[in-house]
């Protein structure tokens, strides 16, 4: 009842859902793949115990960005649907990782059962495309701060973890827009303000919620 996509929704009739749809679960040992970049999402997939690492690579760009997904986590939900369901990114496990998938059918089938999964799944699509448009805003007019906020947060999930960017700096500034000193001054700052630690390869997110603050405050 904890898992997103299902919050909401009464124990009877989740009870009801488990008698009659194929629950899958599948156990992963530390480094093995959950999914891979590129792989077709033709499942809904929960992760219900341990830790997995997601990992986007920017095509183009030496520019990599991890993230730990905690149960329970649902894993890239918005490519279940649409013209382009493949993942653009990879999960491996984290340690022994238990997860839950539901194929796409089954899945659409428990959407008509009850208007709380309609819901709960447009919300989570809904705010996921906000931040997307956001995103693209930021690029053109926000701050170099605003910028890689909006990019950080497009890309990871609400509840992640240990969040980190390995990067040349040749190839973030130019995906921030930015000048090297100008981009050096802004993670001096964002350092001083306990959001990140960085070096000339990573940058550590120390703080995902204070990046929701640069955006809140902006002018």
């Amino acid at each position: 009842m904890d898992l997103p996509l299902f919050q909401g929704v009464s124990r009877e009739k989740l009870s009801e859902l488990i008698e009659k749809t194929p629950f899958h679960f599948l156990k992963y040992s530390d480094g093995e793949a959950i999914a891979a970049a590129g792989d077709t999402c033709t499942h809904i997939r929960f992760i219900i115990s341990g830790e997995a690492v997601a990992v986007t690579s920017l095509k183009s760009l030496r520019v990599t960005i991890k993230e730990t997904l905690s149960a329970p986590a649902v894993i890239g939900p918005e490519f279940l649907f649409g013209l382009d369901t493949s993942y653009p990114f990879s999960v491996t496990a984290k340690g022994h990782c238990g997860v839950l998938q539901i194929t796409k059918a089954d899945y659409i089938n428990i959407l008509h059962s009850d208007k709380v999964f309609l819901f709960n799944v447009l919300n989570i699509l809904s705010r996921k495309a906000q931040h997307g448009t956001m995103n693209l805003l930021s690029i053109t007019s926000g701050s170099i701060a605003e910028r890689l906020a909006f990019i950080i947060l497009s890309l990871t999930g609400n509840n992640s973890s240990h969040i980190t960017i390995e990067y040349k700096q040749k190839d973030l500034c130019s995906l921030l827009s930015a000048q090297r000193t100008s981009f050096i001054t802004a993670m001096n700052k964002l350092h001083d303000e306990g959001i990140i630690q960085f070096t000339p390869t990573e940058i550590l997110v120390s703080d995902r919620r204070r990046l929701l603050d640069i955006l809140h405050t902006r002018e």
